[in-house]
């Protein structure tokens, strides 16, 4: 073998071995080195059910009257199939009930403030439950109240009361006030009959008479008629006592 050929093959001896080293450099490159940290894949998440079902109402309920008809959709959203509703805690005004579909009825029988609690749940599928509290006032559609309580002045007995209508409605009333003596004795020392407007408050109805000797409870009714609902409302009250009238007429 001649130098010449030697020479050539040493070259090529030479040349191998750098493309095997160029190669390893290449696969540790792809690996990555000590002072670049590796990059770990993240293991790709299960996607979850985002569907939550949310009372819409506002827990402040619409006003409701007394014997006159109600009725109310509670609705929700974030559902997919049918709902079911039910009172959970508390209790609806008497005369009133919860439908299962929702349907919040009925003619509730007196006034007064009534919290309670429903739950809606979706069909099959218990881990939908959520509850929502709820208040429901009925306003007693006619109210009576004194405004100069009923007193005693010389030979008299007088004063004032203050009406309201809250109701949607108007009224044909009708107002009177009776004085009882001891014997069983009425006298009528007041009266008034008239339309009272819906959403009249604390319309001053004043009353009084010139009266004999002797004791006299104070008895004051208003009664408010809705002829086209087919509706009565009436409200009274009266003196805690007798009131004595000493000077004579």
């Amino acid at each position: 073998m001649t130098k010449v050929e030697r020479t050539r093959r040493v070259l090529k001896l030479v040349l191998l071995l750098a493309g095997a080293a160029g190669m390893a450099g290449c696969q540790f490159d792809v690996g990555g080195s000590e002072d670049e940290p590796a990059q770990t894949e993240r293991a790709p998440t299960a996607p979850q059910d985002q569907r939550v079902v949310v009372i819409e109402n506002d827990s402040q309920l619409p006003d409701a009257y007394p014997h006159r008809h109600y009725e109310l959709r509670l609705r929700a959203h974030g559902y997919v199939s049918a709902l079911h509703w039910k009172v959970e805690k508390g209790a609806l005004p008497p005369g009133m009930k919860l439908e299962d579909d929702g349907l919040l009825r009925g003619d509730p029988e007196r006034p007064g403030e009534f919290q309670f609690t429903v739950s809606v749940t979706e069909s099959g599928n218990r881990e939908t439950a959520v509850q929502k509290g709820f208040v429901l006032r009925v306003v007693a559609a006619l109210a009576l109240n004194w405004k100069a309580p009923a007193h005693v002045s010389g030979n008299r007995i007088e004063g004032s009361v203050e009406v309201t209508n809250t109701s949607p409605d108007d009224m044909d009333l009708t107002y009177y006030v009776l004085a009882v003596a001891e014997n069983g004795r009425a006298t009528a020392i007041g009266y008034q009959h008239f339309v009272l407007r819906r959403g009249t408050v604390a319309k001053e109805l004043p009353f009084g008479e010139t009266l004999p000797h002797g004791g006299y409870v104070v008895h004051v009714d208003a009664v408010g008629e809705v002829p086209q609902r087919n509706l009565i409302y009436r409200v009274d009250m009266k003196t805690p006592g007798p009131l004595q009238v000493t000077v004579g007429p």
